[in-house]
């Protein structure tokens, strides 16, 4: 019995279907992985500690660091300013000193949740604001412009991966987590060499940025023996040991000097 074309192309696809239902053609996408549940340290409020301090600054800074930045080869960032703005690099009064990045280098045990906060850079008057930044390991960054000017953010990471995106004044929000512990990462705007940030990301929730008056905070520690370590982008890296006992308060200070 002669098979028409039609029947004998049907059995031929028939087959095909077969043949990719045994293993044939493109492998089956890979189920997702199930997160297992992760615990998280909780630190007891009636036993939590604090460890508070204050950064200063022996001697003067070069006056090269000092220097107000010549914004007038750019006009748009020019006009924000009635007069020249001081680099952020060194910023000092009345002997103290902010802008000094402060951790729990060493003694913590486990892992912490992520905070739920937003961290905010934001590009203004053509500065980098703050100047030094801190969040956690996967904590959502939000960039913003709030310059008529077209900014470029580019994060310049030695084990994070690296990026770089412009972004136009009034433009929306720059959002990245970083996936890895950094210390003062930079970052850079590609168009205004002289804008400069310094981004660290930590596992944990413990650090602070000294303030204008070089005094820090960090607090809801869990009792401990600890290394506190301090980085400024300039001036180097100081560490120092505490122990806190329950609900207990500690003072530190670190002092850097003016010539690096």
């Amino acid at each position: 019995m002669l098979l028409s074309r039609k029947v004998i192309e049907s059995l031929a696809l028939g087959l095909l279907l077969v043949a990719l239902g045994c293993g044939g053609g493109e492998e089956a996408a890979e189920a997702p992985e199930v997160e297992a549940e992760t615990s998280y340290v909780t630190v007891d409020p009636a036993t939590a500690v604090t460890v508070t301090g204050k950064a200063s600054l022996e001697g003067e800074p070069a006056k090269a660091l000092l220097r107000p930045i010549n914004m007038s080869a750019e006009p748009d960032c020019h006009k924000l300013h009635d007069s020249a703005p001081i680099p952020q690099a060194v910023v000092a009064k009345d002997g103290m000193l902010s802008n000094v990045f402060v951790w729990v280098k060493a003694g913590l045990e486990g892992k912490f949740e992520v905070s739920k906060e937003v961290a905010q850079l934001d590009q203004k008057g053509c500065l980098y604001t703050p100047h030094v930044l801190a969040l956690q390991t996967r904590q959502m960054l939000k960039v913003s412009n709030s310059d008529p000017t077209t900014h470029n953010v580019h994060p310049l990471p030695k084990v994070n991966r690296e990026w770089n995106k412009s972004q136009p004044g009034g433009a929306s929000d720059i959002e990245y987590k970083f996936a890895r512990q950094e210390i003062m990462l930079p970052v850079k705007c590609n168009i205004h060499p002289w804008m400069r940030s310094y981004i660290s990301v930590v596992d944990h929730p413990f650090f602070a940025v000294s303030g204008a008056d070089g005094s820090f905070e960090i607090k809801g520690l869990p009792p401990g023996t600890y290394t506190i370590e301090a980085k400024h982008e300039r001036l180097g890296t100081q560490e120092t040991s505490v122990t806190v006992g329950d609900a207990e308060s500690k003072e530190i200070a670190f002092s850097f000097n003016a010539a690096g």
